[in-house]
Order: structure tokens, then sequence, then C-alpha cells
């Protein structure tokens, strides 16, 4: 049997196991995925795990995708830029760290407009998306500006740096932060001024930010949307086989229904 886990903290509600629970079953392979809260010791536990061969791969999630970067062997040329990894597989003796990250943002873009992106936040997530949508009119705002200007060098994407909280007409809107974890809702005259919704967390349910943007009459990709594609990718990294898209969707569908009745 092949184990699989995702690693972070906090980590309870990620719907990752499901969805990879529901994906080994749908190509047949013998698998488990489960999620385990640790902090750096036991991260780096975990990474042992994957190096002598008791687990066949991981995923990582806050706030532990930078220590990913600095245990892998070798990044992808997007995790290095990133120097994020939220995927960990070992390949012929060689740890490697990638971001699907990246590519998962892209997959699940959908009917958002095309043109310039503010995108909010300054650590792992952020940075994928600046990768995702370089070449794009870029923004970046962060509370801590510095930590905003330090992604922008580190990525080297042509991108400005403006204040939090401050509106960008027109502008599609990336919410790379863990605002919507909880209740907390993103600046209300961001959202006004935008022309749509990215909206990286998700929870029980829809988030704040996506209940104002929907009622702004703006388009919406929640959380859950990129979840189901950077997985999809992930699966694809360990399993080389592709990813069952239709039974991780259901799997996605069945779980939020279930929520919705508790």
């Amino acid at each position: 049997m092949l184990n699989y886990v995702v690693l972070g903290d906090p980590v309870a509600h990620s719907l990752s196991p499901r969805l990879h629970t529901a994906a080994l079953a749908a190509v047949g392979i013998e698998g488990a995925y489960t999620a385990r809260r640790v902090d750096a010791a036991g991260f780096m536990t975990a990474v042992d795990e994957i190096r002598s061969g008791a687990l066949a791969g991981a995923n990582v999630t806050m706030p532990h995708k930078q220590l990913a970067a600095r245990a892998a062997d070798e990044l992808s040329d997007n995790a290095r830029r990133a120097g994020s990894v939220n995927t960990l597989v070992l390949r012929t003796g060689v740890l490697r760290g990638e971001t699907t990250d990246v590519g998962g943002i892209r997959d699940a873009w959908g009917d958002l407009p095309g043109g310039p992106v503010l995108i909010l936040g300054a650590g792992g997530a952020a940075a994928a998306a600046v990768l995702a949508l370089e070449g794009r009119p870029l923004s970046v705002a962060a509370r801590r500006r510095e930590a905003a200007q330090r992604l922008v060098a580190r990525t080297r994407v042509d991108a400005q740096v403006i204040e939090w909280g401050r509106p960008c007409a027109g502008c599609v809107v990336v919410n790379a932060t863990p605002i919507g974890m909880g209740d907390e809702q993103l600046p209300a005259e961001v959202l006004e001024a935008a022309s749509g919704l990215f909206d990286m967390p998700y929870g029980t349910g829809e988030t704040a930010s996506v209940t104002l943007a929907r009622r702004l009459g703006i388009p919406v990709v929640a959380g859950a949307e990129m979840l189901l594609h950077q997985a999809a990718r992930s699966f694809e990294c360990w399993t080389g086989v592709q990813a069952p898209l239709a039974a991780m969707r259901a799997a996605l569908s069945s779980d939020h229904s279930a929520r919705s009745n508790t």
C-alpha cells in the first residue's frame, strides 16, 4: 500500500484526504492519504519517512511551504522562484519539491477576465499566483509592504507593490492570504473596484469575500476549485497517472453537501 500525507498546522480542515482517497480508488491504486498536524520537527520526521519509502509523497500547506523548499534536494523552476513547495516526491533517491499551486491557479481560472490582477498576500500562495499570472499587469499588496517587496524581488516578476487596502480599478483580486478561513472579509472597497475574485481560502462554506463578490455581480472562483486542480497535479506527480477529475470533483461536492447539512 502507498501512503500519502498532507503536512501543516492547522490541517484538520483540509479536504485533501477526501480528494486523494477518491482519486486513488478511481484509478485502482491501493493507497491511503491522511492529514498530519506537524511542527517543524514533525515535518522533518515526515521528510525522513519519504526518503525511507514509508511515505510515497506529501502535500505541504501552511506554515511549512518554505521549509519544504529548503528540505528538498532539487526544486522545479517554479518552486525555486517561489521559494515555496507544496508537493514532495522521491524520484530515484532524489527528493524533489514542486509547487502545483502555479498550474492549479491557471487550471482553475475559468471565466475570470484577462487583464490586470491585484494579488493579496506575500507567502507561498501569493508567490504561486505571481508566477501563474506572469505577463499580465500585476499589483501586489500585503499588510507588511516590505514582505510584498521581497516577494516581487524573489520571484523576479514584473509587478508593482501597492498599499494594503488600496482598490485597483478593473483588477481581478487574487486572495492569497488566510482571510476567509474564519469569518473575516477582504476590504469591501477592494472588492467593489474589482472585475473578479479568485479566492484561495476555503472552509465549511462560502467565504464572506465570495458572498460579497457574488452580491456585487462579479465573477468568482472559490478556493475549493483551486484545491481540486492543484491536487490533481500533485496526484499526477506522485503516480504518473492522469488524475480522475470527475471522481475528485464528486468527492469535493459530497463533502460540501455533508458539511452544509451538519
